[in-house]
């Protein structure tokens, strides 16, 4: 494909959609890692004291370079995702000159008229979480590479844990709306599937967010210390 042609391409509607699907394929497999990762604050600590978590953490940083690659491209994809994002919803209001009278909203869903509100704010979620447990600038007693002491202290903050079951439960509803859009996007849509596939959207999200709002609640009741 010529760039003139990848150009045109990138800037039709479809070629967006595909951006967002392979992007969103990203950013969807990094979630399901860092969940994987985060969940092993479970584990108690060996005889030594040592927990796996920390472990885990310090398995990243020797990554080194690789990480900060790793990094960079979910930042990339996180930004292309919004920003492309954006451009398909202006692009679908421009294609609509004359405003609705009266919207009718009873075929869609909560979770897909709130995408492009979602999508921002998760993004300065990203922010907020990186600020709090990897740089620590926003967290009370941060310890470098103490990975389960900074994941208790931090969620003992009864606001720190509010603002990530909020943005959890709004993760939740952008992926299922997410992950259904982009088995459409790539022209997986067939009413023998249909069902199918929003099962698995529901249960990904479900999981996702279940998993994820445990931890700080498990700090606050005490269960993890």
């Amino acid at each position: 494909m010529s760039l003139s042609r990848a150009g045109r391409f990138i800037a039709a509607p479809i070629g967006k959609k595909v951006i967002m699907a392979v992007t969103g394929v990203m950013l969807f497999g990094f979630v399901v890692m860092h969940l994987i990762g985060n969940l092993q604050i479970y584990i108690p600590a060996d005889a030594n004291g040592h927990y796996q978590i920390d472990a885990y953490g310090q398995a990243l940083r020797n990554l080194g370079e690789l990480l900060w690659v790793a990094r960079l491209a979910l930042l990339a994809a996180v930004i292309l995702h919004i920003v492309t994002a954006i451009q398909l919803s202006l692009q679908a209001n421009a294609a609509r000159p004359v405003a609705y009278q009266k919207k009718d909203n009873a075929h869609s869903t909560y979770a897909s008229r709130t995408m492009i509100w979602s999508g921002p704010i998760i993004g300065l979620f990203i922010v907020y979480h990186l600020l709090h447990f990897t740089g620590g600038q926003l967290h009370p007693d941060f310890k470098d590479l103490s990975v389960h002491h900074n994941v208790v202290r931090g969620f003992q903050d009864p606001l720190a844990s509010l603002v990530y079951i909020v943005a959890m439960l709004m993760l939740g509803t952008h992926l299922y709306h997410g992950v259904w859009s982009m088995f459409q996007s790539v022209g997986v849509n067939h009413p023998r599937y249909t069902p199918h596939l929003k099962l698995f959207a529901k249960a990904a999200a479900a999981f996702l967010v279940i998993g994820n709002i445990s931890i700080p609640i498990s700090v606050m009741a005490g269960l993890v210390k």
